[in-house]
């Protein structure tokens, strides 16, 4: 069997381990260090603006550190999409609030504004203003922020962007992460760049970030023994890990290059049969196309071809593909959450793929995902007689 061609896994550009070796040469083997303030300050150079950044070891400990920010307790209410992977609704649920899940919109598969004022003007009228918005950037396509930010300071709720999935991506010339109230990134191993694992929270309010920062290091308070007067949580990024994304920092934007030249070439590549969507780049939208997604509608496909069968039949030539997020709202753990709006999630889900993405595929690579998925298409379905 060939090689496995994988989704999206990490790719090294070759001066990570000059900074990891930096640090073991300083014996910086801890968590901060002048990695993570190095890698930090890169950050904040490459957004832009006026933000401010905090480097942490996931993503989801930056949502949850955000929540904290926006003094989220026991019975509130926050409202996320419902379009997204969990670890963007999970941090609400830590702190003991309710998730109320929305709908996407067609135009990028993100949080709908219809169905968000909706939501919200219910929530009011039923005494429970919502405390925070969490909107996510699919795939890295940038969510309707003007609309959301707009429909948020209407009614005076801050909004957390999850940006996990779109560093690099931009919405009118800004970046995403910058666009919310407070920002997060995420730098898993199958992330546009990657520290391993790792995450960061993102805003220009210097107070939250200074109190984050705090918080990520097991709130100690400044006293010559160990002095707690918060509950902290040991959420820093490691200077190590830190390292590995200061190299990654350095092929950025050649990594973007490559995954939307992905995009491209399925696009072209598949153009010729009908029954198959991709997601088009909305005006002053700028992606990043960290994943290539495919909507693949059977009663419009050649021979009547599902979603599945081309899943299943990459599946065989060792090749990884994916379903698109399974809505929140449909999941057994959140059964019994509110959700606002109609099926545009349930059906991207029944209809969507993710296609291999990374920026370490090949040309063959590409070529072996392009085969299968046109043999499967070319080929009847048998017809059992009885």
């Amino acid at each position: 069997m060939r090689d496995k061609v994988w989704l999206s896994s990490p790719h090294l550009g070759g001066d990570e381990i000059k900074f990891v070796n930096e640090a073991f040469a300083g014996n910086w083997i801890a968590p901060l260090g002048p990695n993570v303030d190095g890698f930090e300050n890169d950050l904040v150079n490459y957004l832009g603006g006026n933000c401010k950044v905090v480097a942490l070891n996931s993503g989801t400990a930056a949502i949850h550190l955000s929540l904290i920010l926006l003094d989220v307790r026991p019975g509130d209410e926050v409202i996320c999409q419902s379009m997204t992977f969990s670890a963007s609704a999970n941090p609400i649920v830590y702190l003991g609030a309710k998730p109320i899940f929305i709908d996407s919109e067609e135009d990028t598969w993100n949080l709908n504004p219809d169905y968000l004022e909706e939501a919200i003007k219910h929530r009011i009228k039923s005494g429970k203003k919502p405390k925070a918005i969490i909107v996510v950037h699919l795939y890295g396509m940038p969510a309707k922020m003007s609309e959301i930010t707009a429909i948020a300071k209407r009614y005076g709720i801050p909004v957390i962007e999850d940006a996990a999935e779109a560093l690099g991506s931009s919405l009118y010339g800004q970046k995403c992460g910058t666009l919310g109230d407070i920002g997060i990134l995420s730098f898993n191993g199958n992330k546009i760049i990657t520290t391993s694992g790792g995450g960061a929270l993102i805003s220009e309010n210097v107070d939250w970030v200074e109190k984050a920062r705090f918080l990520a290091t097991q709130a100690r308070d400044a006293a010559p023994h160990y002095e707690h007067s918060h509950i902290g949580y040991n959420y820093r990024m490691s200077n190590i890990c830190a390292g590995i994304g200061r190299g990654q920092m350095m092929v950025l934007n050649s990594r973007i290059k490559k995954r939307r030249n992905n995009f491209d070439f399925y696009k072209k590549s598949l153009s010729e049969f009908d029954g198959l969507f991709f997601l088009p780049e909305p005006r002053a939208y700028f992606t990043n196309r960290w994943l290539t997604t495919m909507l693949i509608d059977p009663s419009k496909s050649k021979n009547g071809i599902s979603r599945d069968e081309i899943r299943l039949a990459l599946a065989k030539e060792n090749v990884e593909s994916r379903p698109l997020w399974k809505p929140m709202h449909l999941q057994p753990v959140f059964a019994d959450s509110l959700y606002y709006g109609g099926d545009v999630a349930e059906n991207l889900f029944a209809l969507g793929l993710c296609l291999p993405s990374g920026s370490n595929l090949t040309r063959e690579n590409l070529q072996v995902v392009i085969e299968s998925i046109v043999g499967t298409l070319n080929t009847a379905k048998s017809t059992k007689h009885f």
